[in-house]
């Protein structure tokens, strides 16, 4: 599915977990043909996402509403900022309510965290990946948001890269098997798809570069000074990627080395909600 598709799951899912067999609140003092309008309050200082994804969710429960973006996804948001006006069924404005915000909310938050990373990487040729280290069932999104504050996705799933980890290498017999087995894969099975290898040791990354088959090495809990080591024997064979331990205190440290990725769970696992409400508009 492309992302279109899978939004469009993940929103059905959604409204399905939260309204169950009715909006009862709604239902009980809301007469069905009422329209109404709401807007987007912003009240905290940070990077708006999900804005697209609300005109989404309020499309699906009410196509035929009207919806007006008074800012953009990727731009800085400060208290007392309006988002977006959407006028429709007040059914549906309700009924969408919880998931627009708690969409917009998170996504606001991990944007947020990211443009604090990505704007510390200004002058360095280093750029910030995202990892696995997901909300089960809202992937999509998560990612979605570390595009919006300026980071990179790496792969979405298992499917879209391989990415020899400690345990492949363990279960396999070594690193070498684990290279080549995978290698012959590629060839074989899955053409055209990329081979990642973690590495935990100097020694590690020498007998990568024997083999010489792989795309991109993992450096994992390596030292700055230990990654600059390991560039140097590189030297500009495979795409490098730094991980584990890296934050925003040490961030300049390790994008100093030259290595071309650095990749955070923090992006994602440590981004806190942005403060965000829909209110009511009452005309008259």
């Amino acid at each position: 599915m492309n992302f279109d598709e899978r939004l469009q799951h993940l929103i059905e899912e959604a409204l399905k977990e939260d309204v169950g067999d009715g909006d009862h609140s709604t239902l009980c003092c809301i007469p069905a043909d009422a329209q109404g309008k709401a807007v987007l309050k912003i009240k905290q200082d940070g990077i708006l996402a999900g804005l697209a994804v609300a005109k989404k969710i309020f499309q699906y429960a009410a196509p035929a509403m009207k919806f007006k973006a008074y800012k953009q996804d990727g731009e800085r948001m400060k208290p007392g900022e309006i988002a977006f006006e959407a006028a429709a069924p007040i059914h549906a404005i309700l009924q969408c309510e919880r998931l627009v915000l708690n969409c917009m909310q998170r996504m606001s938050g991990i944007a947020t965290l990211t443009r604090q990373y990505t704007d510390k990487l200004k002058g360095y040729k280093t750029k910030i990946l995202d990892t696995r280290k997901t909300t089960p069932n809202f992937r999509l999104l998560e990612k979605e948001a570390v595009q919006i504050g300026g980071g990179i996705n790496h792969r979405m799933g298992l499917y879209d890269m391989i990415m020899l980890k400690d345990n492949h290498i363990d279960y396999c017999g070594g690193l070498e098997q684990a290279i080549e087995r995978a290698y012959q894969y590629v060839q074989t099975v899955k053409p055209g798809v990329k081979i990642e290898v973690e590495t935990r040791s100097i020694d590690d990354v020498k007998r990568v570069l024997v083999t010489g088959r792989v795309n991109r090495i993992m450096l994992d809990n390596f030292t700055p000074a230990q990654v600059t080591d390991a560039l140097a024997l590189i030297n500009g064979r495979f795409e490098t990627e730094a991980s584990g331990g890296i934050n925003l205190s040490n961030l300049e440290e390790y994008a100093a080395t030259g290595v071309d990725y650095i990749s955070a769970g923090a992006l994602i696992h440590q981004a806190k909600s942005v403060d965000l409400s829909l209110k009511a508009v009452i005309d008259g």
